[in-house]
């Protein structure tokens, strides 16, 4: 059986590091079944910062599973960026997040994937137009 992808967005990433976020123990329960490296993009990744300052959570934590590469940045946005702007503005009645573009254009870049979200949105995004995208969703 081929390996799956697995691209990590911002919700499950900042549940696992918040034992108060909502999301907490199923995540933690996911991430113990889950192999690594998990994949994602620098838009993820600010987000994160953002989210853990914003809930005065340390830092440190987060930056040690991207230094440890059990999380790995693996998308150019630079390269993508046509790609990107193209899903932006296709979705801008959601809105769509930068970092939840980056996902689906990895999503679409990966054909054997799984996006590992907490987001409800990514139930209405779609790949290559009307492709659904494979989740890892508490829903």
């Amino acid at each position: 059986m081929a390996r799956i992808d697995l691209l990590l967005d911002t919700g499950p990433l900042v549940a696992f590091l918040n034992a108060g976020d909502q999301w907490h123990e199923w995540v933690t329960a996911q991430w113990s079944e889950l192999y690594e490296p998990m994949r994602t993009c620098d838009a993820v990744l600010s987000e994160c910062v953002f989210l853990c300052q914003q809930a005065r959570l340390p830092l440190k934590p987060l930056l040690e599973l991207f230094g440890r590469q059990l999380v790995v940045l693996d998308f150019d946005l630079a390269v993508n960026l046509p790609d990107v702007a193209r899903l932006l503005r296709k979705y801008e009645d959601q809105p769509m997040s930068l970092a939840d573009a980056c996902l689906v254009r990895m999503a679409e870049r990966k054909e054997n994937c799984q996006v590992f979200t907490t987001d409800r949105d990514f139930l209405v995004y779609r790949r290559h137009g009307r492709g659904e995208i494979p989740l890892l969703a508490p829903f």
